[in-house]
């Protein structure tokens, strides 16, 4: 489609069934026309250890970092462990900073989404992200927050919390759309 916008969205739980990712797929179904959403596998990514990079750099950091680069904008979709974010997400953010001086989040325009079971919604690990993004130089959109708490009932059988939440999630992708335009216009 022409002026869609490339978005990579990185999830950080690896299970296959995970409520992020679930929310992932949801997101990605009401997401304006002009949105691609692509989730980018992270969990394969060698630990990030400098002496790597070079001649011993691993293909999958190459992938990773050229991926990144091409996209337009990066959803991160975390849960919260241990009140922060999923160690394989923050591997991937570092993977993708370096080497120094060469990001390849530099000046994305960028989203954060927290997806608990829990009654707070990954409040902590959405911060804690937040912080990350500053100092990766990504302007990350301010409103609306987005902290998706009781997740387990989003994805029951009936989808009745679904319905209840489709809006708030509507606008969501609607609000990170425009935040795209805004902050990368074309």
């Amino acid at each position: 489609m022409p002026g869609e916008r490339d978005v990579v969205v990185l999830v950080g739980s690896l299970r296959r069934e995970s409520l992020t990712r679930k929310a992932v797929h949801a997101l990605a179904g009401l997401a304006p026309a002009g949105l691609k959403l692509e989730i980018v596998e992270i969990g394969e990514l060698a630990l990030y250890n400098e002496d790597l990079e070079g001649a011993s750099l691993p293909a999958s950091w190459r992938a990773f970092r050229d991926r990144v680069r091409r996209a337009d904008a990066v959803l991160f979709a975390t849960p919260e462990y241990n009140r922060s974010v999923p160690g394989v997400l923050k591997n991937a953010i570092d993977v993708g900073s370096r080497p120094y001086g060469q990001s390849a989040w530099d000046k994305k325009p960028a989203a954060v989404i927290s997806i608990s079971p829990g009654g707070i919604g990954g409040f902590g690990a959405n911060h804690h992200l937040r912080q990350s993004l500053v100092f990766l130089n990504m302007p990350a959109m301010q409103q609306p927050e987005a902290y998706v708490g009781h997740a387990a009932t989003l994805f029951a059988d009936g989808g009745g919390a679904f319905e209840e939440a489709r809006g708030f999630l509507t606008a969501f992708m609607a609000a990170f759309s425009q935040w795209i335009e805004t902050v990368a216009p074309r």
